[in-house]
C-alpha cells in the first residue's frame, strides 16, 4: 500500500515508518517541517520515502498527495504530559488533534480518487478517570478535559467519507525506550524509584511494537471498523507497574512520588498520571490480534 502519515516523526510514528517501509509499504510522510523529517529518516537508510510538507490550517498542495493513497494514519497531536496545563497548553493539545483530523478528513473528502482506510489516533482519556470502574469499547466517555477532547477528536473523525474505512485507536500509555518510562529510569537508576501519587490508580499500558502491529492490522484488515482500545489485556495499578520496573532493573521501588509535587510540575495535567483508568482492549482481541507483549514484564524486559 501507499499510506501517507502525520505524526511520523514522534515516538510511536517513528517506529510505525520503520516497520511499514520494512513491509514494502511505501510512506508518505507529512509534516510541518520536512527538514527535521529528513534528519529522523535519512535518504541512505530510508531511500523510498517522500517526504511532503502541510499544514493543517491549510488545504493546499498536500491534500493532492492523498488521492494517491490506499491508506491514511493520523497520529498528530502535541504531548499530553510534558509541560504544564496552562489555557495555551490545553487550546495546544486540542487544536492540534481536532484541527489536523478535520483538515485530513475535507482531504479525504475533495480526493477524486479516496483512501481504502483511515487509522485515526485517540486515546482512553475518552473514558475519563477511575479506580474502580473498568472501560471496554462500548463505555461512555468521560466528563473531563481529556475526555472532552478525545470526543471532539474522534467526531472529526467520524466525518470521513462514506466509502472510506475508519478505524479508531483509543492508545494507553505506550511503552518503549523512551516516552513515560523513560522519565521514571533515572530514579530507579539511583535506587530511589517509586510509584507516583497513591499507587492504587490504574496504569493502562501497551508495549509500542504491539501498538505499531495493531496500528497495521488496522491498515490491512478490512474487517476493523470503529474504536478499538490499543492497550494491554493486563492493566496493572501504578505500584505493580514500579514494582515490576524495580525488579526488571534490580532497584529497590521504595520511594513515592507524592502526588503534590507532581501537580507544581503539571498543574491539572498531572490528573492524567495520579487518576488514571482501566481499559480493557475487547474489541481489539475480538478481532484476532496478538499480543507480543501482554504482559507488563516482557515488555519491560524487552528495552529497559
Amino acid at each position: 500500500m501507499k499510506v501517507a502519515i502525520t505524526g511520523a516523526t514522534g515516538f510511536v510514528g517513528s517506529r510505525l515508518v520503520e516497520r511499514l517501509v520494512e513491509a514494502g509499504h511505501q510512506v508518505v510522510v507529512l509534516t510541518r517541517s520536512v527538514s527535521k523529517a529528513e534528519q529522523r529518516f535519512p535518504q541512505a537508510e530510508f531511500p523510498s520515502l517522500e517526504f511532503v510538507a502541510y499544514s493543517p490550517e491549510t488545504l493546499a498542495e498536500w491534500q493532492g498527495v492523498i488521492c494517491q493513497c490506499q491508506g491514511v494514519i493520523n497520529l498528530a497531536g502535541e504531548p499530553i504530559a510534558e509541560k504544564r496545563w496552562s489555557v495555551d497548553q490545553k487550546n495546544e493539545i486540542l487544536n492540534s488533534r481536532v484541527d489536523t483530523t478535520r483538515s485530513l478528513v475535507q482531504a479525504i473528502e475533495q480526493a477524486e480518487s479516496k483512501p481504502q482506510v483511515f487509522v485515526s489516533g485517540s486515546a482512553i482519556g475518552y473514558y475519563g478517570t477511575s479506580e474502580t470502574a473498568t472501560f471496554d469499547e462500548g463505555s461512555g466517555p468521560g466528563d473531563d478535559f481529556l475526555a472532552e477532547v478525545c470526543k471532539q477528536w474522534e467526531a472529526e473523525a467520524q466525518k470521513v467519507s462514506d466509502g472510506v474505512r475508519l478505524v479508531i485507536l483509543r492508545i494507553g500509555v505506550v511503552l518503549d525506550n523512551g516516552g513515560a518510562v523513560a522519565k521514571m529510569l533515572p530514579a530507579f537508576r539511583a535506587f530511589a524509584g517509586g510509584p507516583i501519587g497513591s499507587g492504587r490508580q490504574w496504569f493502562s499500558w501497551v508495549d509500542r511494537e504491539d501498538l505499531v502491529s495493531l496500528i497495521i492490522q488496522a491498515l490491512t484488515d478490512g474487517q476493523m471498523q470503529g474504536a478499538y482500545n490499543a492497550t494491554s489485556p493486563n492493566p496493572v495499578t501504578m505500584k505493580q507497574m514500579t514494582d515490576s520496573l524495580g525488579e526488571v532493573m534490580g532497584r529497590p521501588s521504595w520511594m513515592p512520588v507524592p502526588g503534590f509535587a507532581l501537580e507544581l510540575l503539571l498543574g491539572e495535567g498531572a490528573k492524567v498520571v495520579l487518576e488514571g483508568q482501566k481499559v480493557m482492549p475487547k474489541q481489539t482481541q475480538a478481532s484476532g490480534f496478538e499480543y507480543e507483549y501482554g504482559e507488563l514484564k516482557d515488555s519491560l524486559k524487552r528495552f529497559v
